[in-house]
């Protein structure tokens, strides 16, 4: 039936800070970029390692996300990384925090959380 998963949609509040926050500091690429005049709203497609994975969308005033507390629906984004440690590091120096690194207890890797500048929570995996 499925086969794999094909993209994720996010609605953001600042088109250009979150184009910069996807492109520039986690290093996603823009496939496509349009600016679809009659909903006023730019749709931006980005590819992960030349897989396509995230249509980033801004709106006109677009409600606020749910988040804290934990909330009925997508509970976060988790990014696969080879050494979390380096990765924490740059994101430092691009300014954005990161939670404490914490050791998963099923399966004994080490992951840490951060949010985007909407404060949706992704997840930074260390899976290789």
């Amino acid at each position: 039936m499925l086969s794999s998963l094909h993209h994720i949609a996010i609605i953001c509040s600042d088109y250009q800070k979150s184009k910069h926050f996807y492109t520039q500091i986690l290093g996603l690429t823009i496939i496509r970029e349009v600016y679809r005049e009659e909903r006023q709203s730019y749709k931006l497609d980005l590819a992960l390692n030349g897989n396509y994975v995230i249509e980033l969308f801004s709106f006109p005033d677009p409600p606020k996300r749910v988040s804290k507390p934990e909330a009925t629906g997508l509970r976060h984004l988790a990014f696969a990384v080879k050494d979390l440690e380096k990765v924490v590091a740059e994101l430092h120096q691009n300014g954005v925090t990161t939670e404490a690194v914490r050791v998963d207890e099923f399966t004994g890797k080490r992951f840490t959380f951060l949010q985007d500048p909407d404060a949706l929570p992704i997840e930074l995996y260390e899976h290789f």
